[in-house]
Parts: structure tokens; sequence; C-alpha cells
């Protein structure tokens, strides 16, 4: 299922940002991006992810937001540089016989005069109950973008549900009569052979018997209504059921693929047909839930 999820968290010394995005996909599929100095903490946070979310294509970015002014290092000053560079000036008036010695802002705009001392770097350590914090909200925003449109799929499924049941009870329906059409049509072969003469009905009866026993889809039916009952238990359930739902609908197309073969009548199979359609719609979309 699809899904975003995004959230801001300030420490006392940095400031993490974390976007979390889902899309489609049959396993668990996950792509996290973090800043350097915080890179180890990436099985963490593949923890937390597996644990929130058991389905799809999961991309995470991480961004470390720059200090906030006030939070960098202090200034200092090199004094042996700056006599250096005071006397070296002095001279070069002295040789060139220019006036003047060297100011003040000419000597601090020498470079390594004035420096800012760098702050220490960032630990992992420090930086993970920010980015705990963090991924736990985008998270639960994701997951509630994804249970939203978890609940339309139910009802997109639902109503699958009852146009594939239609098509069951149509073909439950049909299996009977399709007996006395075997044996229309078999009386009619054996007519048009023999002409005027008179069919041996003992032996139409005999054929239609075996074929009858061939083509019995009575346990496929039953089968299949089974599977047509867990598939609605299943959504009222909720929960993670996408597996569950992607291994029913296999189930559910084995069973209608033996209706199609066993039965050899031509209106049944125009409902295996209608069926298998529904069905195909039924096994993608189940394939999106997670």
């Amino acid at each position: 299922m699809t899904g975003y999820g995004r959230a801001e968290v300030a420490g006392a010394r940095l400031a993490l940002s974390v976007e979390c995005k889902s899309v489609n996909h049959r396993h668990l599929d996950l792509a996290i991006k973090l800043p350097r100095p915080i890179g180890t903490l990436e099985p963490d946070v593949r923890r937390m992810i597996q644990a929130a979310v058991a389905r799809g294509r999961v991309d995470v970015s991480v961004n470390l937001s720059p200090m906030a002014a006030g939070t960098l290092g202090s200034l200092s000053f090199d004094m042996n540089l700056a006599r250096e560079y005071a006397e070296m000036a002095r001279q070069l008036a002295e040789e060139l016989k220019l006036e003047g010695g060297p100011s003040l802002g000419w000597v601090l705009a020498q470079p390594g005069v004035i420096s800012r001392e760098a702050e220490p770097t960032v630990s992992a350590e420090e930086a993970w109950p920010v980015l705990e914090q963090a991924l736990s909200r985008a998270l639960d925003e994701l997951q509630a973008r994804r249970e939203a449109e978890g609940t339309a799929l139910s009802q997109e499924l639902l109503a699958l549900h009852r146009g594939l049941s239609a098509h069951v009870d149509t073909v439950a329906l049909l299996a009977p009569a399709a007996v006395e059409r075997r044996a229309a049509r078999l009386r009619a072969r054996i007519q048009a052979m023999l002409g005027e003469s008179t069919v041996d009905e003992s032996r139409v009866l005999t054929e239609v018997a075996v074929w009858a026993e061939k083509t019995d889809i009575s346990e496929e039916l039953t089968r299949l209504r089974t599977h047509l009952d867990q598939l609605v238990l299943l959504l009222q359930t909720g929960g993670s059921v996408g597996r569950t739902l992607d291994f029913l609908a296999q189930e559910m197309n084995r069973e209608v693929n033996t209706i199609g073969s066993k039965a050899d009548d031509p209106e049944i199979s125009q409902s295996v047909i209608a069926a298998k359609s529904v069905l195909e719609k039924l096994r993608e979309q189940a394939q999106n839930i997670e």
C-alpha cells in the first residue's frame, strides 16, 4: 500500500527530519538513506521500520539540519601569526619608503589570524534519541495513511468477493442440468449416426453416468466456497493479512481452473471464464494489501 509520513525533531545540538514513503510491493523492501555521521544507526532504523511495516517498498530519508546560530564553536586568534603579518608589513613599508603601518583591520583580515574552533562531531549515540522520536512520528503518519487506503481496498475486495460468489452460485446451479444437456447431445449424435434406427437408451445412460463421474465438481465448489468464507473473515479481522489473502487467491484460482478443466459444458465454461476474470482482479488487489 502507498503512504507518506514526515516528522522533524530538534535536540540540544542537532535537528533531524525524517521522510517515509511506501508503495506497493509483494514483500518488504527497504531503502534507507542516512547522513554520514549517523550511518551506523541504520540497523536500528531498519528494526523500527520492520516492526511497523510488514509489506511494501519503503523509502526512508533522514536529514541532519544545520545547527542553529550560537551553537558553533568559539572564535580564537593566533597572536604569533598576527605579529608576523604586522612585522612583515612594516618591513615592506620601510623598504618601499611608504608612510604608515598596517592597520588592525588589515591584520585581522589575513588568513589564519582569526579562526572558529570546530564544534565536536555529533555522535550516533547522541543522535539516536532524536532520530528514534522523529522516525516513530513519521512511521505513525505513514501507517495512518496506509490504513486509510487499506480500508478502501477492503471494500473493493468485498465487492469482488460478491461478484466471484455470484459466479460460483451460477456454476453450482448449472452443474446438475449439465448432465441432462450432455445426455441430449449424446442422443443427438447417436441418432445422427444411426439414422432411423432406435437409440439404445441404456447405452446412453451408461455413457452419461461415466461422464458425470469424471466431471463432478461438487468437491471443488465446496472448497471454493470455504475459501470465499475465509476471505470475508480475513477482511473483517484486519491486521497484516496481505500474504494470507495472496495465498488464498492462489488456492481459489486453483479450484476455478480445476472446475474449468473438469466441467465439459459450454454454459459452465462461460461462468468459469467470468469467475477467473474477477479472481484475477482480486489477486492483484490482494498483493497491494499489507
